[in-house]
């Protein structure tokens, strides 16, 4: 039977459960279907030289700059992230390039003829095609972010050259446990024997979860924060120039006030890999690294005149950075935010980060998890935030550019689906090459 691209996705979408349409009850924890499923397909990731990434906040970043600068040094990168704005395919790329549509067909035919009986869930399903793909297409490197968490996540059927842990902060909870220190757990089950890793930022009991583990795993271990390699220079408001003894100069095309962390470790990790990387990769890297991986979103500026930014940030520890970046602009100029949630978020502890200064345009991401926008408006409504109710991301959106004047700030964000909603409603492009 012959499958179109639209009708597999439509299939994947619709019959598996997916995360996006029903949040937790998408999680399938354990590895044993994901471990069936790679055996089918010849267990692919036993052929990777991977860079496994976890944390709360920052993979995505962290994923798509250890991949760019990988490239700029010449390799051949598969690189896997989590979710997708527009296009399914821009979870599974080398070299920045998606995944082709017939290779998604050709995957979803093959599991249906022989593997219809293991039941994955979407992310699985997912995670084993990046694998086959990766491993076909013979890349140099393949840097994987984990999904949800680590120690049960279906990317964690690999071992990895290095392991890098970004950070930790409350998100997910209900699965992942209600304190720091038992998130923590959970993120470094990635942590491997003998394998190195590098964690960007922890403290206190958190910090001591990490060590134990790697002590545990006989697995050396290092803190990014212990050992800064970077200074900032200056800020645009989309970019940032680095100093660093290694490297020199760095211009950064991330701006987004959470980057010098992120920044930071990814190059004390790609210190840590068997290769030899030079200056000129590093700086290459961070100068493209929206058109070399494909990453979006992150402080993103869509426009000027008015100024228009979007960002994923999602959860209480990305709204640490975002919600004092968006008060400082309201102090100093008009400012208009579009605001959206999905309705399993305890959306009280990023509320109160915002500003009350701003015009707010409460709206709903088109998932099936969406929280509806008038909650959103009574919810902000007790933080002293005041704003419309619209329907969709576009109108909302439409709303606010023609209230803006052209000094003024538009902010879009609040979920990532509501970023992906701007991207695909609007026919926004996407980063390329």
């Amino acid at each position: 039977m012959d499958y179109s691209y639209q009708e597999v996705t439509r299939w994947m979408f619709e019959q598996i459960p997916t995360f996006q349409n029903i949040g937790d009850g998408a999680y399938k924890p354990g590895l044993e279907r994901v471990l069936a499923l790679a055996e089918a397909f010849g267990n692919p990731h036993q052929q990777l030289r991977a860079i496994h990434i976890a944390g709360t906040n920052g993979k995505g970043s962290t994923a798509s700059l250890v991949a760019a600068i990988l490239q700029s040094a010449g390799y051949r990168v598969g690189l896997f992230t989590s979710p997708h704005l527009v296009d399914f395919r821009e979870r599974i790329r080398i070299n920045g390039e998606m995944i082709s549509e017939n290779d998604v067909v050709d995957f979803i035919k093959k599991y249906r003829e022989k593997c219809s009986g293991i039941e994955p869930s979407f992310f699985e399903l997912t995670t084993v095609m990046a694998f086959d793909y990766f491993a076909r297409e013979g890349v140099d490197f393949a840097v994987i972010e984990a999904g949800l968490g680590g120690r049960l996540d279906s990317t964690n059927i690999l071992t990895p050259l290095l392991s890098i842990i970004t950070n930790i902060s409350m998100d997910h909870t209900a699965l992942l446990g209600d304190t720091p220190a038992k998130i923590a757990f959970e993120k470094a089950g990635i942590i491997k024997p003998g394998v190195p890793v590098v964690i960007g930022r922890a403290d206190g009991d958190v910090r001591q979860v990490f060590e134990r583990r790697a002590a545990e795993c006989g697995s050396p271990i290092s803190f990014a924060q212990d050992t800064p390699l970077l200074s900032v220079i200056s800020r645009d408001f989309d970019s940032i120039d680095y100093h660093s003894e290694r490297w020199g100069d760095i211009h950064s095309v991330l701006g987004g006030d959470c980057q010098p962390e992120n920044a930071n470790t990814v190059l004390y990790a790609i210190s840590l890999l068997p290769i030899d990387i030079s200056a000129e990769a590093v700086r290459a890297a961070f100068a493209r690294v929206t058109s070399l991986s494909g990453l979006a979103g992150r402080w993103m500026v869509l426009q000027h005149s008015p100024t228009v930014v979007c960002d994923t940030g999602h959860n209480p520890g990305g709204w640490e950075y975002l919600g004092p970046r968006l008060r400082h602009i309201a102090d100093s100029a008009d400012l208009h935010i579009v605001l959206g949630f999905v309705n399993d978020k305890d959306i009280s502890h990023i509320l109160c980060h915002l500003p009350a200064n701003a015009r707010y345009y409460f709206t709903q991401p088109s998932v099936k998890r969406g929280r509806p926008a008038s909650e959103v408006r009574d919810l902000s409504a007790s933080f002293g935030l005041k704003g419309s109710v619209y329907n969709t991301v576009a109108e909302a959106y439409t709303a606010a550019l023609g209230d803006a004047q052209p000094s003024a700030t538009i902010f879009v964000g609040g979920s990532s689906y509501v970023v992906a909603d701007l991207f695909s409603q609007l026919n926004i492009s996407l980063p390329h090459r």
